[in-house]
């Protein structure tokens, strides 16, 4: 099996962070420091080696250190399957992020092609109990995983949506001018519709093929009025028969941005949303690594883990349980954590960097 790994990584004037290098290997990197020393900043500019706005979702403009304001610059060195990389994202004046590949202009999506990169925050310990735009957020990151055209579909299907919604709010009643956007939405509403549901199958193949102590999570698709139309014709009837109740409602009701992510702790045959923290939290842990074993079958080599205080709800045996898999997955996970103890289980399977904060200023070392 091949390696995806980031071998050497700079920031300026990235966050909290002025300048900083880091050079590692593909063991996974352990990451420590005090609160706020600009850990999780670390692992938001590997985050963003992937399309999309990163593990924060934070605008290009939210990303610059601060007062400077001068724009940001992250470039890395990854060692991937087949050959070695160099990639450059910027922004200046909080204008839009841009991408060079091998010292070309590149279009994100490209980044998806290169690296895959999954991430596991804390806010989303709250996955399974807060609202379903955080589930299909977290489902559309692991179908990107698979298919980097899926951010695409994804804003085309979005876009006709919002011309729709804004006809409907205006109340026009002419209606061929609805035709040519239910069926753009049609067609790329039924794509991202089958591809999460090919990634649904992905996962559970990786669940039940391993060895693994996390819970396997059953998944699968809900839809608020009752159910999704399957394929492009089916969609595009619908949009136009659910007209009028659109219209009163002022917005489109019925298409794949309205999907839900639905997960049962499988062994226990309770939902997600009624498991205790601890087992909300392994539930996550579980599909992640899932995604990351199916991504290995497929590409050859396991994408590139962001684990922010991924100690936080797992007791001792659990946590060195998850080292072991990662170890075992062949991952270069980074990890963050406040002091060096919540990585002994590692021992020197894994490199360790400290984050220190001095004056303001993020400083990373090594111990």
């Amino acid at each position: 099996m091949g390696t995806l790994a980031v071998t050497r990584l700079t920031l300026s004037h990235f966050r909290s962070h002025k300048r900083a290098v880091v050079e590692t290997d593909a063991r996974p990197v352990a990451v420590y420091g005090p609160n706020g020393a600009g850990k999780t900043n670390l692992l938001e500019a590997v985050s963003i080696l992937s399309p999309g706005r990163g593990l924060r979702r934070a605008s290009a403009e939210e990303m610059t250190r601060r007062p400077e304001a001068l724009g940001w610059k992250v470039t890395a060195e990854l060692d991937a399957p087949g050959r070695p990389h160099e990639v450059e994202t910027w922004s200046e004046g909080g204008a839009a992020r841009q991408v060079r590949i091998d010292g070309k202009a590149a279009p994100q999506v490209a980044l998806g092609r290169i690296a895959q990169v999954l991430w596991l925050i804390p806010s989303m310990d709250r996955l399974w109990i807060e609202g379903a735009e955080g589930r299909r957020r977290f489902l559309d990151r692991a179908v990107l995983s698979f298919e980097p055209d899926h951010a695409a579909e994804t804003l085309t299907y979005e876009k006709a949506m919002r011309e729709r919604n804004r006809l409907l709010k205006d109340e026009v009643r002419d209606m061929h001018w609805y035709g040519a956007l239910e069926a753009q939405m049609a067609t790329a509403g039924a794509k991202i519709h089958a591809a999460r549901l090919a990634t649904l199958e992905e996962l559970r193949a990786a669940q039940d093929g391993a060895d693994t102590a996390f819970p396997a999570a059953a998944l699968s698709l809900i839809q608020p009025d009752g159910g999704l139309p399957g394929d492009e014709e089916d969609l595009r009837r619908a949009l136009a028969d659910n007209r009028p109740r659109d219209m009163a409602a002022g917005r489109t009701l019925l298409g794949p941005h309205r999907t839900d992510l639905a997960a049962v702790y499988e062994a226990k045959g309770v939902d997600a949303k009624d498991c205790s923290t601890g087992e909300q939290k392994a539930l996550l842990i579980s599909l992640i690594l899932a995604n990351g074993r199916a991504l290995a079958a497929r590409t050859g080599a396991p994408p590139l883990l962001l684990l922010d205080e991924v100690s936080a709800h797992l007791d001792a045996t659990r946590r060195a349980t998850l080292y072991d898999e990662i170890v075992a997955l062949g991952a270069q996970a980074w990890m963050t954590g406040t002091g060096p103890e919540l990585f002994e289980e590692l021992g020197d399977r894994a490199q360790r960097i400290e984050v220190r904060e001095t004056d303001g200023i993020s400083e990373v070392g090594t111990p």
